[in-house]
């Protein structure tokens, strides 16, 4: 494995060892404040425009009572939302894109995210249910998919290319599933459904802030607690076993915490396309540095979603054009160019 020159190793009272890169840690510096600047104009945009000066102040508790409303209450938990969102899908996608160790290793291509969509769509089109039971249905239905994939790619442990092709076969059997759902939908759900298929923060709430708060709060810590296995599972099985990595254990739990951030952030905001997949590949062209760059990838899909929102928002109006509509004609794009120098590199 290799080390970056400049790292330096810093053990914790804990006795947890951590590798520190400059580089990386400025990348991840000033994602967050890319972030938090997105998120500060986010706030302040809309029909009631407020200065970024004025969010800031309201923030800390000094604003009138109408900015108050409008920016804790109306729109505060949407950028929180967005941050999240974006946070948890770049996570799991440097997660999938390292234990498959494939570029295309993202859940939107190996099906979770349909997957996710099909557990909501059944409770929106069969069961007529509540938003929260929307959310758990969005749950239930990437977890299920999740461990069901996992089994149809174990053959003596789990290995990269065989993990993208079954999710290739299954993500193709979960969007047959969504279209047949849609045609045994009445227009009223339909609408419903096809609204929360295209992935948007619209009208996000503190309802939706809590469950998926808590869940990287859970999870997040999990997964950066067990970075340094999934670092040494990136030189082969057999080498990290005799390094003392239980490696089936570490790559069940790993997947297990993406599948289960994947499928929540779904269920807050729709299946929001192709930030697990250019997250973690822009962080670690950033970082230049080698291993999964789970930090930087977090900190960047926070920081790609929150502001693809703004940009659609300044352009084309508040509510006109969901998030998911943009990181997809972008993340398109982005798949496209990846596919290409991949070819050429040999290898796909």
């Amino acid at each position: 494995m290799k080390t970056h020159p400049r790292s330096r190793a810093v053990r914790t009272p804990g006795g947890l060892s951590l590798r520190l890169e400059p580089r990386a840690l400025i990348v991840v510096v000033l994602l967050l404040a890319a972030a938090c600047a997105a998120g500060i104009a986010l706030i302040g945009t809309g029909d009631a425009k407020i200065p970024a000066a004025d969010v800031l102040r309201t923030l800390a508790g000094d604003g009138t009572a109408y900015q108050d409303f409008i920016v804790n209450e109306l729109r505060l938990p949407r950028v929180l939302v967005g941050l999240l969102v974006g946070a948890s899908l770049g996570l799991g996608g440097a997660l999938f894109q390292s234990v498959s160790r494939n570029p295309l290793g993202s859940p939107d291509l190996l099906g979770l995210s349909q997957a996710s969509t099909a557990g909501a769509l059944v409770v929106i089109v069969l069961l007529s249910g509540s938003a929260t039971q929307v959310t758990l249905g969005a749950l239930a239905g990437g977890l299920v998919t999740g461990f069901a994939l996992y089994a149809l790619a174990w053959k003596q442990g789990v290995h990269g290319y065989r993990l993208v092709l079954v999710g290739i076969g299954v993500n193709a059997v979960m969007t047959a599933v969504n279209g047949y759902l849609l045609t045994k939908a009445d227009l009223v759900d339909a609408t419903r459904a096809v609204v929360w298929m295209t992935g948007s923060l619209s009208g996000r709430d503190w309802e939706q802030v809590w469950p998926l708060l808590g869940l990287c709060a859970v999870f997040f810590p999990l997964v950066l607690a067990n970075a340094r296995g999934l670092r040494m599972m990136e030189m082969g099985d057999d080498v990290s076993n005799a390094l003392g990595v239980r490696v089936q254990r570490v790559r069940l739990l790993l997947m297990a915490s993406a599948v289960l951030l994947t499928a929540a952030a779904t269920a807050a905001a729709g299946p929001v396309s192709f930030v697990a997949l250019t997250a973690p590949q822009l962080a670690r062209r950033l970082t230049r540095s080698p291993g999964p760059n789970l930090v930087p990838s977090l900190c960047m899909g926070a920081t790609l979603l929150v502001a693809a929102d703004w940009a659609s928002q300044r352009a084309f109006g508040a509510d006109q054009l969901p998030v998911g509509v943009v990181t997809g004609v972008l993340g398109g794009a982005y798949l496209l160019w990846l596919l290409v120098t991949e070819r050429r590199a040999g290898r796909i």
